[in-house]
């Protein structure tokens, strides 16, 4: 069979708006196809990190995203077909309500729009909480708004199994629609939230307990074969290019420049540290292997328990996560804090994002707002506001030179928090500098394409980069930008702009080179 006609068994859990059981009933269902002994591969619709790490604790592999602002539909496909390979079934999960997508106001980059680019066929997740025969209403309102809503079928959660016969059938006689089942309310199973979503699968106690639990009760409610041949029922995926043009460009680079090297140390992949841990979490798997086709290996550190970045790293990534929840544990690990800002200020590359780059802050503040002491590389502080800054989708592109004297209030969003004539005082200069800096580093007028969520700000975010939201007006500054260094609050998703893990990867080469034995003789690195 044609790689284009290859068959990937699929469904999308979906549902009218968040908090209705999406993350729960996924990670059930994953949990009982996995008692089934079926391969299952999960992924997330849009940008969210955390819902994934459940999907992982059930499975026991890396569960990824898919986005179609972040990677358009090609791309998108491919990332699908990539990573459901030998699966038996891929399971996603929605985001927010069905149709919910860029700037709230279109459908791009939905749930909706995830199902239509992949032809996947979507299941409803309705709570039906305080309602019985007006259930109907409201999914008829789904199935119609638009006209190919791809949605098959329906669960009903938080349905009594006394009510639940009767409300079948009239949805299934009325409105046309198969329902899958009923979910009746499971309180002992519930996961909590905090300020980014909900708490990480690791502060659940007796998570797996749960899970199984759950998969127990959706074995008795839930029609688990019905679904699986709805699953089955998904056509070929149109999957266009064996890969995408700049994923495979990057990748013949890196091996032509590997064949090129004369010495034994030259020709081993470069080593790029991640830092992960309770503090540093929030990282996309495709990323990690997207560096890993440019020719990198990825290694792992934790900056609360390790001392040092590990010594064979040429390159450090300080994704996001909690380090507000832990900023004493970052703050009191001073043997790691100078080991980052010396080698960071020694010329090791280093990409910075969100959590990331506040651990880089001369300080940073905790959720009481207690300022602790941090890395240092950035000479700024991280503070907590009281409301979400910045948020969602975002484009960046290289600022223009020419905006360099703007203030910074634009990239504060009008935030009244803490006064930012720190921020604005004598940035003029270096607003300049930032905007020129990288012009021989191959990004050059790109365009990245990422998001942010936070509840925290900078007295200094940067402006080497303007980042545009969507379908609105709203612009701002952003990004620390070096001849080694990238850091601000925006997530960035590397496939939206392959040239940009290409481009890491390289000035990690070089910093590797510079610190190579003139010999070549060896791996030792010169400290």
């Amino acid at each position: 069979m044609e790689d284009n006609q290859k068959i990937y068994p699929r469904l999308l859990l979906t549902a009218g708006a968040s908090g209705s059981g999406k993350t729960l009933i996924t990670c059930g269902l994953l949990q009982a196809l996995k008692n089934r002994s079926l391969t299952a591969a999960s992924f997330k619709c849009g940008p969210d990190y955390i819902d994934p790490m459940f999907h992982e604790k059930v499975l026991k592999t890396k569960a990824r995203n898919l986005d179609t602002f972040f990677t358009g539909e090609e791309t998108t496909r491919y990332l699908f077909a990539k990573n459901a390979a030998g699966a038996d079934i891929s399971v996603m999960e929605g985001v927010m309500g069905y149709y919910d997508g860029l700037g709230g106001i279109s459908d791009t980059a939905s749930a909706y729009d995830l199902a239509r680019v992949t032809e996947t066929p979507a299941v409803l997740i309705v709570n039906t909480r305080g309602m019985s025969l007006s259930v109907l209403a409201y999914i008829k309102g789904f199935l119609e708004y638009r006209g190919d809503s791809r949605i098959r079928g329906v669960i009903l959660n938080q349905m009594s199994a006394g009510l639940y016969p009767e409300i079948r059938q009239r949805i299934e006689e009325e409105l046309g629609v198969r329902v899958y089942g009923y979910v009746p309310k499971v309180t002992d199973c519930l996961i909590e939230s905090r300020h980014l979503g909900l708490v990480m699968p690791d502060e659940v106690e007796r998570l797996e307990e749960k899970l199984q639990k759950l998969a127990q009760v959706l074995e008795e409610s839930l029609a688990i074969d019905r679904l699986l041949e709805l699953a089955a029922s998904a056509g070929p995926l149109p999957q266009g290019k064996d890969a995408p043009e700049g994923a495979a460009r990057q990748k013949n680079t890196a091996e032509g420049a590997a064949r090129q090297k004369n010495t034994a140390a030259e020709r081993a992949p470069v080593t790029i540290a991640v830092a992960r841990d309770e503090a540093f979490c929030f990282i996309y798997e495709d990323n990690l292997q997207l560096l890993r086709e440019c020719g990198a290996r990825i290694v792992e550190f934790s900056p609360i328990h390790d001392r040092e970045i590990p010594a064979e790293a040429d390159g450090v990534l300080l994704y996001g996560g909690y380090p507000e929840l832990y900023a004493e544990q970052l703050s009191g690990n001073t043997a790691m804090l100078e080991d980052v800002r010396a080698k960071i200020t020694g010329g090791m590359p280093c990409m910075a994002e969100c959590g990331g780059f506040m651990y880089l802050h001369r300080t940073m503040e905790d959720m009481e707002k207690r300022a602790w002491k941090m890395a240092g590389v950035i000479d700024a502080q991280a503070y907590r506001t009281d409301r979400l800054t910045r948020f969602g989708y975002v484009e960046l592109a290289e600022a223009p030179a020419g905006d360099a004297d703007r203030s910074q209030e634009e990239a504060s969003d009008g935030n009244a928090d803490r006064p930012l004539e720190e921020a604005a005082s004598g940035n003029a200069d270096r607003l300049r500098e930032e905007a020129a800096a990288g012009n021989a580093d191959g990004l050059r007028d790109i365009k990245i394409r990422g998001h942010e969520f936070h509840y925290f700000d900078s007295t200094d975010n940067g402006g080497a980069f303007l980042a545009r939201k969507p379908l609105r007006k709203r612009s701002w500054r952003c990004m620390h930008r070096t001849d080694t260094l990238l850091a601000g609050f925006p997530h960035l998703y590397y496939y939206s702009c392959p040239q940009i893990a290409e481009e890491f990867v390289k000035k990690c080469a070089g910093y590797r080179r510079r610190l190579l034995p003139k010999s070549g003789s060896g791996l030792k690195k010169i400290r």
